[in-house]
């Protein structure tokens, strides 16, 4: 869902390249905004971090035969851990016990989050060859036993992002040939290679105060091509999933199904500068009221290329032209919180800690942060995948510090 001025078929790469957000778009860093980084986000909780939460400082994963680990989410109420290892679920207690598996997915499931309204498990899921994007939808109370099958055993819906196949498959040079899954070209309307993090969270309307309904936010995925300007913006969509249960489907991976809603509630921009892959992980902590964007560092020059995002959750959308788009396209931004590492140059924000393969706000300035890395176990090559508890500090450059 796009705000156009003016429509073209054509991308303006870096020789059209429009300037970057002027002050008034992103606020000047005052020395108390600058330095007194912890303060920026305590202030907004009333307080600093509380006692640690009643949680494990650290909680191990397993190491699986699949790629990486690529996101996890925290259900304390049942006492339950959800790993998403690419192309597997995994089920274990706060322990680290394996309590189920979901496999057979031949696609790239991403970053996870709860869905505190239906205590289900929310998911992106991708298959570029196909040119299918989906919010995979798992049942966990459902998963009792290692093993079980994606397809099959009745614990995983989908729902088709049409809005996210648009902006991945769009000819924007204009050539009448959609150039596939590759960063060295000039398609992918904003760069788009995807889709990747997911959180649920208070909407951002424009003209509201206060905060809005419960919402699904989904970040694209990034191209880190060089040569082009409108990949310098993370893409954040935004879903009203009350009524989704109307699309949710099986998926049929020989064979991926279209349900799934036309529209988006809201799409916002947020200029970071370019990153690899977009956001790997989105997380809403309420007790800031903020979210945070994991990313891969971006390889720009002319950049930062700040691991770490954080959107301003208190400050409202403001509609600006978009960047770098053939014919001017009006759309709705939203702020970095201003705070952290500031660079001029580029009037962004942002830390150093890399949380890419995962980040849970578990309450009260308190977070897990994942890790993961390759072993090999009899011969196998393997992924591993933990989680430890952090406390959020806001300092510059590294704003968390391990708990224990």
């Amino acid at each position: 869902m796009r705000h156009s001025i003016a429509r073209s078929g054509a991308v303006l790469l870096a020789a059209a390249a429009l300037a970057l957000p002027t002050a008034s778009a992103v606020a000047e860093p005052t020395a108390e905004r600058a330095t007194d980084v912890a303060g920026a986000t305590a202030k907004d909780r009333g307080d600093k971090p509380g006692r640690p939460p009643a949680l494990p400082r650290r909680i191990d994963g397993g190491a699986w035969p699949t790629s990486h680990l690529q996101g996890a989410a925290v259900d304390e109420r049942d006492g339950v851990v959800y790993w998403s290892f690419t192309q597997m679920l995994v089920k274990t207690d706060l322990d680290g016990n394996v309590l189920g598996t979901v496999t057979g997915l031949t696609g790239h499931l991403g970053d996870l989050d709860l869905n505190p309204k239906d205590g289900r498990v929310y998911g992106s899921l991708e298959y570029k060859a196909e040119e299918a994007f989906y919010v995979a939808i798992f049942d966990g109370d459902k998963i009792d036993r290692v093993g079980m099958d994606a397809e099959s055993d009745g614990v995983m819906t989908t729902v088709y992002l049409p809005e996210v196949v648009e902006d991945f498959t769009a000819d924007m040079d204009g050539d009448g040939d959609f150039d596939g899954d590759t960063a060295d070209t000039a398609d992918h309307r904003y760069g788009s290679s995807g889709i990747d993090g997911v959180a649920f969270g208070p909407a951002a309307d424009r003209g509201k105060k206060g905060k809005g309904k419960q919402v699904l936010r989904i970040a694209y995925g990034i191209y880190a091509h060089q040569q082009r300007i409108d990949n310098d913006n993370q893409v954040l969509l935004e879903y009203d999933v009350a009524g989704w249960r109307r699309y949710e489907r099986p998926l049929v991976q020989d064979a991926p199904h279209r349900s799934g809603p036309r529209e988006v509630r809201n799409k916002f921009f947020v200029f970071t500068g370019n990153t690899t892959y977009g956001v790997q992980n989105l997380e809403y902590d309420e007790a800031s009221g903020h979210w945070f964007l994991a990313v891969y560092r971006g390889t720009k020059p002319s950049y930062p290329n700040y691991s770490l995002f954080v959107v301003d959750g208190h400050r409202r959308p403001y509609e600006q032209v978009v960047r770098g788009q053939a014919e001017p396209e009006m759309g709705d931004h939203l702020s970095l919180l201003p705070a952290g590492q500031y660079d001029p140059r580029s009037s962004t924000f942002g830390w150093t800690f890399d949380a890419s393969y995962g980040l849970v706000s578990v309450g009260d300035g308190y977070f897990y942060g994942a890790s993961g890395g390759p072993v090999v176990e009899d011969g196998v090559r393997k992924q591993t995948g933990a989680l430890d508890l952090y406390r959020w500090t806001g300092t510059a450059p590294t704003p968390f510090e391990k708990v224990g």
